[in-house]
């Protein structure tokens, strides 16, 4: 059920929660409605007779403390694919709508698993490190043609990594809740049910699914121990789907040949954590998906999706909230 606009006919209210950058470019969104830009601490305050919030600070966590006992905002709108830390109770039996702003990082988020793939496969890590040290070691590397991956999680992002990765030689397969024997941009689609076999088939594993309670720790000991020794882990998806301690010991103990991580459980990664030390692990600080331009786009989504509330429209990217994802696309009209 699609949210409908203040029955006084006045422009709505949007609270938007910021962080340490305000969103620039909010011109058309503030045409439409009254908008109030607050930081976590006056969120509680704000909340309650806003019809909108718009949560531009995606890594906060402040929407569950501060959310109201009753009269929420109509719809929540979120500034990232991912939405697991909308989905507390008081929110998902609430009737308001939630849509998340998939779309802007489905192409960049690709092209970054590819590079990945590709520093892993021509030990570019390796060549970087030893430049440093002005070491001159000759190596052999890896060709990427034929190699086989697997995405686990069929979603937009999982589908954009799917179609690059098939584009530059590699095998690939996907593993989701519906399984398929021909899919356009994954080909086979092994159920998740089935997710050991395929894992033991994969030089490239990649989690691009959403974070819901049967993917967390997905990726544990018992899943590592399926995959092949030679295998690398890829992880753009959300940090919690790996049991991190089972991993580093996967990795020191030789049983997988590398990771490459983009999101952690505990963000910023500790400085403590020993995946910063390992030869074999890349770490990224949780920008897979961060091109130049990333904020404006995610602005004009948001603006976009509030002129059709104004206008009493379906609104896009509607996510369901028992399933943690965004459903079938609604037709409008």
């Amino acid at each position: 059920m699609d949210p409908v606009p203040p029955a006084s006919g006045g422009p709505p209210g949007v609270v938007v929660l910021t962080g340490d950058d305000r969103p620039r470019g909010m011109a058309d969104a503030e045409r439409l409605a009254r908008v109030r830009y607050v930081r976590e601490p006056e969120l509680a305050d704000a909340l309650p007779g806003a019809d909108v919030l718009f949560v531009w600070d995606f890594l906060s966590d402040a929407v569950a403390g501060a959310w109201p006992r009753s009269g929420g905002p109509d719809w929540v709108h979120i500034a990232s694919a991912g939405v697991d830390r909308l989905l507390f109770p008081g929110l998902v039996e609430a009737g308001t709508v939630v849509t998340n702003s998939r779309g802007v990082f489905d192409e960049p988020i690709a092209e970054y698993v590819l590079g990945l793939v590709l520093t892993f496969a021509k030990d570019l890590h390796t060549t970087v490190r030893l430049q440093g040290e002005r070491r001159w070691r000759h190596r052999e590397t890896e060709r990427i043609t034929g190699a086989r991956a697997l995405v686990v999680g069929t979603g937009p992002i999982g589908r954009a990594i799917g179609r690059r990765l098939s584009a530059a030689g590699l095998a690939v397969s996907g593993a989701g809740r519906t399984p398929r024997d021909a899919d356009p941009d994954l080909g086979v689609v092994h159920p998740v049910e089935r997710l050991d076999e395929a894992l033991a088939e994969a030089d490239y594993v990649v989690l691009a699914a959403p974070l819901t309670p049967q993917t967390r720790h997905m990726i544990d000991a018992a899943a590592l121990r399926r995959m092949r020794p030679n295998a690398r882990l890829v992880n753009v998806g959300r940090g919690a789907l790996v049991h991190e301690p089972d991993l580093v010991e996967a990795l020191r103990a030789g049983r997988i040949a590398g990771a490459a991580l983009d999101v952690f459980e505990d963000e910023p990664l500790p400085e403590s954590s020993p995946l910063w030390d390992m030869p074999n692990v890349l770490v990224s600080p949780h920008m897979s998906g961060d091109v130049v331009g990333w904020r404006d786009e995610l602005v004009r989504l948001f603006a976009a999706n509030l002129d059709r509330y104004v206008a009493g429209r379906p609104l896009r990217n509607v996510v369901d909230k028992r399933l943690g994802y965004v459903g079938s696309p609604q037709k409008v009209g």
